[in-house]
């Protein structure tokens, strides 16, 4: 792959589609907020709702109002959008970016445990 002078990838494209990064963020806290989602993935709070949205109407969330703030509960049971891995849980892909937690500037930390137990409350 090519790169430019300061040895950033001269491509953009990256393996998680946005909707996959903010199921992983809401995975990782199920009370986060939109404004700290964007912030984290690098996306508009506009962009973020517009997911949440999407993922809700697919059945990968349901939203409860806590006061001001809204919570999340997974259904992490449910399948893959894309044909080839609908028969697999989205929970395998939560498992896989949340079985350790990244730090505040995004760099991946140690994982937390050796039972592998999911830091977010995901239903399954």
């Amino acid at each position: 792959m090519a790169s430019t002078n300061a040895g950033q990838p001269a491509s953009t494209w990256t393996f998680l589609t946005h909707h996959a990064r903010v199921l992983v963020e809401i995975a990782r806290d199920p009370q986060a907020r939109i404004r700290d989602m964007a912030a984290r993935i690098g996306i508009t709070e506009r962009a973020v709702q517009s997911i949440v949205s999407d993922l809700h109407q697919e059945g990968y969330l349901t939203l409860h109002k806590v006061g001001r703030r809204n919570h999340y509960t997974l259904n992490a049971e449910r399948g893959f959008r894309y044909p080839t891995e609908a028969d697999l849980p989205v929970r395998l892909l939560l498992d896989l970016f949340t079985q350790h937690d990244l730090p505040e500037d995004g760099a991946p930390a140690r994982a937390t445990g050796s039972n592998g137990q999911q830091a977010a409350s995901a239903s399954r």
